[in-house]
Formats: structure tokens, C-alpha cells, sequence
């Protein structure tokens, strides 16, 4: 039987980052053959930053950038149907459209990766059990735990193997002295805080007037797919409209949590 690829999902947030220095200093069982970022193309400027400082670690293996293109463009364009998770406005209050934007963006891009990386051409039979993909879950998000949808993949999750949760990371981090990683997210993901939003707004004004032209767009008289107006944020009032400082953190992170493949955020 063949050896089993072993391959690490690369979201270079806090989890992954050390899931990925971890691995590299041997202190999981094996060591991955490679890792895999799927870029979004939307991601914030300081987790590419983060992602080129992670290649400059002379890591024992590679790092593979696959992507679709920018969500946020091709989205307006109507190149893809894939859709970020937008607030809307229903009779019993505020709803969020279906989720499709993870496998779109990372899921399909890292599988198709996989598939490259094991030799197998499209739609070529690939035996079970070719690959594995290890996930930075942490113990405090064990409820993101699934199971693989691709037969010739299985997920592990080293970092709950380790009992570590997302603290244990960050103090692991600071221990070995790394830089502490970014949040991954993209710029415009409905998924976020008040209080990162609140953050956006004041410390990456560049990223927050992307969001709030993005807010506006996905409105415009073009985006006829909605039968109910689209929003960023969970008060289903324009971005630059809302008020954060009346506003408490009301766990919007929570709903992230909940996304359906624990490949987001991490």
C-alpha cells in the first residue's frame, strides 16, 4: 500500500501557525509533507505578511498557495456563486444566508491540491485513505470536529490530540518566542466580533472602507439575487452606519465556530 500523504491545513491564524511549528520542531509523532494555504484573496494584509514570515522558517517542508481568485471580486462579478454568509432581514428578525463560501474557497482548492499532489488526474479514482489532512481545531472547539466528505481523505487534529486549546497555542507561541499570528479572516466576513469590527475601523481603516464600499456593492441595483437586502453586519444596518460604541460583544464569533468544516479561522 502506498504511504499516506500527510498534509497541513495552512490558514496561518493562530491554531495552524503552531500546529505548523510544532511539526516542524518534531513534536508530533511524524512531520507533514507539505501544507497547503488556500487564499481566499480577501485575506487581511497582515496574515499575508504573516504567511511570507512563516516561509522565511526554513520549515522541513512545503507550503503550497492554492486559491480561486478573490472572493470578494469574483462574487461582484458573478464569476462565482459561492457567497460569504450575509445577514438578512426576515419577519421573525435578522437570518444569514446559507454558508458557501468555506468549500468554494477552501475546501474544493485544497482537495483539488491533494488530488494533484497524490497524481491523480480529475475524476481518476483515488483509493481511501491516500491522505490525511491535519486541522488546527483546538480543544476548546472540539464541536468543529468533522469528518472528511472525501472518501480518500481522512482529518486528524493534532492540537486536541495534544490536549492543547487556543490559549495553550498562544502561550506555546510565546514560549518559543515566534510572533503572535493574526486572526484569519477575510476583511469582509460577516462572522466577525463587534469588538473586531470595532478594531477594523480604528486600526486598519484601509481594510474597514473595503468592507464598507463591499457592504454597499452587495446591495447595489446589479445584485438581484436577494430577495431580502444583504448586510455585513448582524444589526442588518449599513457597516458605516453602525455604532460600535453602543454596541456589546455580543459573541458573533460564536456563529463562526459553528461553520461547517473547521477550515475558517484558524
Amino acid at each position: 500500500m502506498a504511504k499516506m500523504l500527510k498534509v497541513l491545513s495552512l490558514g496561518a491564524g493562530v491554531q495552524s501557525t503552531t500546529l505548523a511549528l510544532m511539526a516542524a520542531k518534531g513534536e508530533f509523532d511524524e512531520i507533514p509533507d507539505c501544507a497547503i494555504f488556500a487564499d481566499t484573496g480577501d485575506e487581511p494584509k497582515v496574515v499575508y505578511e504573516h504567511l511570507k514570515w512563516l516561509q522565511s522558517q526554513n520549515l522541513p517542508f512545503p507550503i503550497h498557495i492554492v486559491g480561486s481568485g478573490s472572493m470578494s471580486e469574483n462574487f461582484l462579478n458573478g464569476e462565482k456563486p459561492a457567497q460569504p454568509p450575509f445577514f438578512t432581514k426576515t419577519k421573525k428578525g435578522i437570518g444569514m444566508l446559507n454558508r458557501q463560501c468555506t468549500k468554494a474557497y477552501k475546501i474544493t482548492p485544497i482537495t483539488k491540491k491533494v488530488r494533484e499532489l497524490l497524481g491523480y488526474a480529475p475524476r481518476q479514482k483515488i483509493p481511501a485513505k491516500s491522505a490525511e489532512i491535519w486541522i488546527g481545531i483546538s480543544l476548546d472547539e472540539i464541536f468543529r470536529m468533522r469528518l472528511s466528505r472525501v472518501q480518500y481523505i481522512e482529518n486528524r487534529h493534532p492540537l486536541i490530540e495534544k490536549q492543547m486549546t487556543r490559549q495553550d497555542c498562544l502561550n506555546w507561541i510565546e514560549k518559543n518566542n515566534y510572533p503572535k499570528p493574526p486572526k484569519s479572516a477575510c476583511w469582509h466576513c460577516p462572522y466577525q466580533t463587534n469588538a473586531q469590527w470595532k478594531e477594523k475601523k480604528q486600526k486598519f481603516p484601509e481594510e474597514w472602507d473595503k468592507a464598507v464600499r463591499f457592504d454597499k456593492l452587495i446591495r447595489s441595483d446589479k445584485m438581484k439575487q436577494f430577495k431580502s437586502a444583504p448586510y455585513l453586519h448582524s444589526s442588518g444596518v449599513p457597516l458605516d452606519e453602525v455604532d460600535f460604541s453602543t454596541l456589546e460583544d455580543l459573541g458573533q464569533l460564536n456563529l463562526f465556530l459553528n461553520e461547517c468544516e473547521g477550515m475558517c479561522g484558524v
